[in-house]
């Protein structure tokens, strides 16, 4: 097995937990604070939380040179 492939594998892996942790973190503190409930807590959530993984894995790929899903179509 080539070590870049386990590389690439362990890139991955770090930087979706990493993007999964800080959203989580950031959409729990938003909805706190704007003590948002039920089913309209629960979409704002969601989409709170989908904006900043993806926002995450932008910051990744554009900084730090880790392409996830390829946003710059390299």
């Amino acid at each position: 097995m080539d070590l870049s492939v386990v590389k690439r594998a362990a890139e991955i892996i770090v930087v979706l937990l990493c993007a999964v942790l800080i959203a989580n973190t950031v959409s729990n503190m938003l909805m706190n604070l704007s003590g948002l409930g039920g089913p309209v807590g629960f979409i704002a959530g969601f989409v709170v939380y989908a904006a900043v993984f993806f926002g995450v894995l932008y910051f990744f790929e554009r900084f730090f040179s880790i392409a996830i899903f390829r946003f710059r179509g390299r």
